[in-house]
């Protein structure tokens, strides 16, 4: 019997795929075209930063201006800073934006001062300055008050005077978190001499140094004092050595206080527009007789009222 043999497989048909170059551009526009969804062109340089200050040379114990350029085609928004140790608060004004800045008495030639811009697009730019101080002229005073204010503070009045100072502070920060309420209409609070100037040194009693954070203004007790700037009564007490005082909260970081007033004529809270009568003169307080402290700050720096003024007239 004839052996078997199996039988061999078949072979399978090979598959072969044709790739036509109608195929090959088809892949290659869909690509192109995902690509081109997907890649977002790198944004523009930023323009240069443009920082300015007024006075170009601002003394020490004055308050100065800090601009940052802003014209419509530079696209920036905001700006934010630091100067005299106190944080800047920028406002828009036309093409630019500009804030507030102290130069604290104790300054020597110079301050150190830093800007940063912020654009639509969440980009930032940031520069620092070196900003020159002019030397302020201070004279040296001595006074005879009662003998409770000439001698170290006891106990009880350290912790008075604690209070009091927390109590100023706080309308310092709520100064600096509030937008700007001033305008550039203000007045003197009062229509009299100076009879002491900011920054003079003063000895009390033969014991006591310390310097004038303020502007002495003449008055008789009863003369009417005025809101200095448009704002918000931040604060209406009585204090140890400043007597009865009215603090004003004018936003972005500006305050101003009146000391030793005999009465107050407004309530924390009320509105006021420069010269709103806002109390009366008087001799409360840590005082040699009746007059009015007026004491501008930006945030916790006191500095000369009057260079205030200068600043917006």
């Amino acid at each position: 019997m004839p052996a078997e043999h199996p039988t061999p497989p078949q072979s399978r048909p090979r598959r072969t795929t044709r790739i036509t170059l109608a195929t090959l551009a088809a892949v290659a526009i869909a690509t192109a075209a995902a690509f081109a969804l997907t890649y977002e062109p790198p944004p523009p340089p930023l323009p240069p930063l443009e920082v300015t200050w007024t006075p170009a040379e601002p003394t020490q114990g004055h308050l100065f201006l800090i601009r940052v350029a802003a014209p419509p085609d530079s696209g920036a928004i905001s700006a934010t800073g630091e100067a005299g140790g106190e944080t800047l608060r920028f406002h828009a004004t036309n093409s630019t934006l500009e804030s507030f800045a102290p130069v604290p008495i104790s300054s020597t030639d110079s301050i150190d001062a830093w800007v940063r811009a912020t654009y639509p697009d969440g980009r930032t730019q940031t520069d620092t300055l070196r900003i020159p101080v002019a030397a302020g002229t201070y004279e040296h005073e001595r006074l005879t008050v009662a003998p409770r204010f000439g001698s170290p503070p006891n106990e009880e009045d350290q912790a008075r005077l604690a209070r009091d100072r927390e109590k100023a502070a706080q309308v310092a920060r709520d100064a600096h978190a509030a937008p700007r309420l001033w305008s550039p209409a203000m007045v003197m609070p009062r229509p009299s001499r100076v009879t002491s100037e900011f920054g003079t040194g003063r000895e009390f009693n033969g014991q006591i140094s310390s310097r004038h954070m303020g502007l002495d203004l003449q008055g008789l007790t009863g003369d009417t004092v005025v809101a200095a700037a448009d704002g918000v009564v931040a604060l209406v007490d009585g204090f140890l050595l400043a007597g009865n005082i009215v603090y004003l909260n004018h936003g972005g970081g500006l305050v101003s206080g009146y000391f030793h007033l005999t009465e107050q004529l407004v309530e924390a809270g009320d509105t006021v527009t420069a010269g709103t009568p806002i109390g009366r003169v008087g001799a409360t307080g840590r005082v040699t007789g009746p007059h009015l402290h007026w004491v501008v700050r930006y945030g916790t720096t006191s500095v000369d009222p009057r260079s205030l003024l200068a600043l917006v007239r």
